[in-house]
């Protein structure tokens, strides 16, 4: 093969790689994954995951960060829209963190538990969370000036990140107590700041 051939050989296997470590975290969760489960998930010899990645931790990394930067794409897009207005963006965000996203939370979770008696993986699901709170960053900056919000923006985004998780953790144990209520009542309040803004602006 030439070496467009292998690089693509490469890109491919990788990729199955990565999918089938996705779909298995979900399924399974990080415990229940061995290396030859991986490899046969993926339709490949198992000797190609550490000779591609080193070790099976670092497949679960790179799926974390591959599938966080597809949603994080999708999230820069949502909250950048100029015509959609804020309350309807954290609608759809917030659509995603309860219903769509439940693959993702899963895995990002799995990875979270299996850093803890890890601090070298610490340091990478840190740069995802960095990320994230990026994102929230630049999408809260116009609405808590709109809305007269006097929490200064990292404490906000970081009581968002926090709320987040919060609801995250609480349904993959199966608890939901008290969380449509938190919503709906946020959602309300959004709504009514909402109202000011608009009378102000016609005043």
């Amino acid at each position: 093969m030439n070496v467009t051939q292998v690089t693509t050989a490469r890109s491919a296997a990788e990729g199955a790689l990565l999918g089938a470590a996705e779909r298995l975290l979900v399924e399974l969760g990080y415990s229940g994954i061995t290396t030859r489960r991986l490899a046969e998930e993926a339709g490949l010899n198992h000797g190609l995951v550490h000779y591609y990645f080193g070790s099976i931790e670092n497949v679960f990394v790179r799926t974390l960060e591959r599938f966080t930067e597809r949603l994080i794409a999708r999230q820069r897009e949502m909250y950048a829209s100029p015509d959609v207005p804020f309350i309807d963006k954290w609608r759809t965000a917030m659509r995603y963190l309860v219903a769509e996203d439940v693959a993702y939370e899963k895995v990002w979770y799995e990875l979270q538990a299996l850093s803890w008696n890890r601090p070298d993986l610490r340091v990478e699901l840190a740069r995802v969370d960095d990320e994230w709170r990026a994102v929230l960053m630049e999408a809260f900056a116009e609405p808590r000036a709109r809305y007269g919000i006097e929490m200064p923006l990292d404490a906000l985004v970081s009581l968002v990140v926090t709320f987040n998780k919060g609801i995250i953790l609480e349904r993959l144990s199966g608890v939901e107590t008290g969380q449509r209520e938190l919503l709906d009542w946020i959602e309300a309040w959004m709504e009514d700041k909402e109202l000011q803004w608009q009378r102000r602006q016609k005043s």
